[in-house]
């Protein structure tokens, strides 16, 4: 059966980052993927800064990630990074966490300008984690996501319409390589 994890690494909670998630997982479980979301925010800090690798409140992030056949990555964008928060999960992961799975990194940031971190400061990290498939990233500039006061979120008809388009990809994407069962290559 085909698993998606999505991994939220927002510091905060409700935030941008974990509503346009949860969007996209709506969208993915209409196709019939089953999904989960961890929000990073929620393993103790402690474990996080003193890298506890063997940590209990990894046991469960760490199984959901073996057992999934893609993995969205999504940060809200600081000072043109992803958080450290983000950071600190994905350091203390195997070392080829990601290897076989297809990844789509999703940000969130105030300005355009940041629109370039992911190439520079995440993808490099992910595929140091083996990931080879690594789908083009969704930015979403702050103002595109408007949560609305029942918790919904109203995405701009644009950021909305890159979504499903990287969406459809993922998916497909997720099930060909769950189907094919080995590794996707990368080769751009």
């Amino acid at each position: 059966m085909t698993h998606i994890l999505a991994v939220v690494g927002s510091p905060s909670h409700p935030s941008r980052t974990y509503a346009i998630v949860e969007h996209a997982t709506k969208t993915l479980s209409q196709q019939g993927l089953n999904l989960d979301i961890i929000s990073v925010r929620d393993i103790p800090a402690e474990d996080l800064a003193y890298g506890r690798y063997d940590s209990t409140a990894l046991e469960k992030p760490k199984a959901l990630l073996e057992k999934a056949n893609g993995v969205i990555i999504a940060t809200p964008i600081y000072k043109a990074a992803y958080t450290g928060v983000l950071k600190a999960f994905l350091d203390l992961l195997p070392q080829k966490a990601l290897t076989g799975k297809v990844v789509l990194p999703i940000a969130t940031g105030g300005t355009i300008a940041h629109l370039l971190s992911v190439e520079y400061a995440l993808k490099p990290v992910l595929s140091e984690l083996g990931a080879r498939h690594i789908l083009s990233t969704v930015y979403a500039v702050d103002k595109q996501i408007q949560i609305q006061p029942d918790g919904s979120v109203q995405l701009d008809e644009e950021i909305n319409q890159r979504l499903q388009d990287v969406l459809k990809e993922f998916a497909l994407a997720v099930n060909y390589s769950q189907n094919a069962g080995k590794e996707f290559v990368h080769a751009g």
